[in-house]
Parts: structure tokens; C-alpha cells; sequence
């Protein structure tokens, strides 16, 4: 999701966009930080725009909230996993937000594909090893059982026996 926000910015000529990765300790809130400006209060209601219909069309989701629209100075989108920042020139260099976390580190979005595809790789690969486990062990457990339950070595014993 923060990739294709971050295309959303580029797609309407957001300036110096950049990601910052947080660190879990300083920042239990959010995981990432989409920041980006826009030459007027226009374009960054624009960016805005382009980053909810994606969001929605895309994935389904929302943000939980939305700051700072109507102003256009700077806006602020919480996606939970990821909070956007959009500002006009002047506002970003006073606030100066990447200054501010100095712990997060800035993420290339080639070095952000490649985490992500990485992450998503290992989380996939965990669940399946487990239910191919459970699985065996089931079969293992029912094939045991079946040979050494005595109802039924009897039942084949009597049918030996009448014949």
C-alpha cells in the first residue's frame, strides 16, 4: 500500500517524496511515513485525492482519518500501517519532519519493493511448512490407530473364523 501511494504522489508531481522506515520503539503507531509536497494548496488536495482513490480501489481501505484537507497546507492521512504527510514547500521546511525522527531510516522504494517481497516470502512460507506438518501428523496418527485398534483384528478374526 505504501508503494502505491507513493506512485499516486509521483503521478501527480509530488516533490522530493520520500519513506521513512521507523523504528518500533521510538514509533509504535506507524510503521512508515509517506512524505511529499506540492507546489500549492491545490496540488496537494490533488495528491490527497489520488492517494484515497487508490487506496479504495485497490485495496478496499480507508484512512482512519484525514487532517488538514481543506487548508492544503499540510495534509495528513493515517493508514495505520502507514501515515502520509503532504505539505506545501514552505510548511515542510519549517516542520521539517524527517529532522524530527531522526531515528527512522529514509527508504529507496527499490529497497522497499525488495523488503517487502521478502517479508511477504518468508510470512507466506511459515504457515504453509506448519499445515504440511499438521497434516502428516494427522495421517500418521488415523494409519496407526487403524492398525493396532483391536475391534478391529477381531472383527477379521471372526470372519476367518466362520468361514
Amino acid at each position: 500500500m505504501v508503494l502505491a501511494a507513493a506512485d499516486a504522489c509521483e503521478d501527480k508531481k509530488g516533490e522530493d517524496t520520500r519513506i521513512l522506515e521507523l523504528d518500533a520503539a521510538d514509533a509504535g503507531f506507524t510503521d512508515f511515513f509517506l512524505i511529499t509536497s506540492g507546489s500549492n494548496e491545490r496540488q496537494t488536495q490533488a495528491i490527497a485525492d489520488e492517494i484515497e482513490l487508490r487506496m479504495k480501489k485497490d485495496f478496499n481501505t480507508y484512512p482512519n482519518s484525514v487532517e488538514g484537507r481543506r487548508q492544503g497546507e499540510w495534509v495528513l492521512m493515517d493508514y495505520v500501517d502507514f501515515v502520509v504527510h503532504i505539505f506545501l514547500a514552505e510548511k515542510r521546511a519549517y516542520y521539517d519532519i524527517e529532522r524530527l525522527r531522526k531515528s527512522a531510516q529514509s527508504v529507496d522504494l527499490e529497497q522497499l519493493k525488495a523488503k517487502l517481497v521478502k517479508k511477504t516470502a518468508g510470512v507466506r512460507a511459515k504457515p504453509a511448512k506448519k499445515a504440511v506438518a499438521k497434516k502428516t501428523a494427522k495421517k500418521a496418527g488415523k494409519k496407526t490407530a487403524a492398525k493396532s485398534s483391536p475391534v478391529r483384528r477381531k472383527t477379521i478374526t471372526a470372519k476367518k473364523d466362520k468361514s
